[in-house]
């Protein structure tokens, strides 16, 4: 049985509730076995830190950081979790055909 696909693009910092509106729908993904991809954009990048995605990336969640959205928000990209991949656009692109419903946070 294949397992849908669900991406989520993230443009707001921790302090936001759509933080962790995504956060929460990442999580109910996976229990359902659903494939989950997380892109953080702009603001986004700064829960790059946050342990709990930290923690949805050790769980299986593919998830992505904007670089250039880390240079342009001063977020640092030294000691973040080996699971994170810094990427640029074109991955989100991607993304956005690959999966079967993406939802944008923005």
């Amino acid at each position: 049985m294949s397992h849908r696909k669900l991406g989520l693009l993230l443009a707001l910092p921790p302090t936001h509730g759509s933080a962790e509106t995504a956060y929460r729908l990442s999580e109910a993904a996976l229990r359902h076995h659903d494939e989950v991809y997380l892109y953080l954009i702009d603001e986004g990048v700064k829960n790059i830190h946050d342990a709990r995605y930290a923690r949805l990336a050790e769980r299986g969640v593919k998830l992505f950081a904007c670089a250039y959205g880390c240079q342009q928000h001063h977020v640092p990209t030294e000691g973040i979790h080996d699971k994170i991949s810094l990427c640029g656009l074109v991955v989100l692109s991607g993304l956005i055909d690959a999966c079967d419903r993406f939802l944008s946070f923005t």
